[in-house]
């Protein structure tokens, strides 16, 4: 590379994780993240997105001992170019992110949760980017709880480049989570939380 596309304009890896450094001690309400070449910022979770994530918490905890929903991990994602993503929650063995620092590998990840928010930037990045960012680095899992369309949507079977199933059912109904996960969501419980 020459040095202009190195220059100090140019977002790359190692800039960005200083850059997200300096973001968590200025405002703690800012989650930044690195996915397809671009930085991006997650909304602060309101109250009725910290009920469902502690809702898959404990049906994880209950259904899959020995593994735990870790909320706001950092993980690494994209096969082909450097990125993080910081998921609403990180489905992994209970001793999996011991030692590995704010940017842990997604390696032995079983399942990646988002849930939406009411920011503008929700749909390409929940419903484009990061299912393609998860598939890419071979993420089994990817649940969305969708809280704009009232749908629950599956994804799974990670080809490198996308999902090759997604299974997408409204609110109120059960859908299977597929292996490594291995457990039916009844989805009952997010309709007296979303409105």
């Amino acid at each position: 590379m020459s040095g202009a596309e190195q220059g100090p304009g140019v977002l790359n890896q190692e800039k960005f994780e200083q850059l997200a450094r300096l973001g968590d001690r200025v405002d703690e309400a800012l989650r930044l993240e690195f996915i397809n070449g671009r930085i991006g910022e997650k909304a602060v979770p309101d109250g009725a997105h910290g009920r469902i994530i502690v809702w898959l918490m404990q049906l994880c905890s209950q259904t899959l001992p020995g593994a735990w929903l870790f909320g706001e991990q950092g993980i690494r994602v994209e096969s082909y170019r450097s990125g993080n993503a910081r998921p609403d929650g990180v489905l992994a063995p209970i001793e999996h992110f011991v030692n590995q620092g704010e940017w842990a590998s997604a390696d032995g990840v079983l399942m990646v949760v988002e849930v939406t928010s009411s920011d503008s930037d929700t749909t390409n990045r929940d419903r484009v980017e990061k299912p393609r960012a998860y598939a890419e680095t071979g993420i089994p899992v990817y649940l969305l709880i969708d809280r704009g369309t009232h749908e629950v949507k599956v994804h799974s079977l990670p080809d490198g480049v996308r999902y090759e199933s997604v299974l997408t059912v409204p609110f109120g109904k059960t859908v299977p989570l597929p292996d490594p996960v291995g457990f039916d969501l009844d989805t009952e419980p997010l309709t007296h939380w979303v409105s």
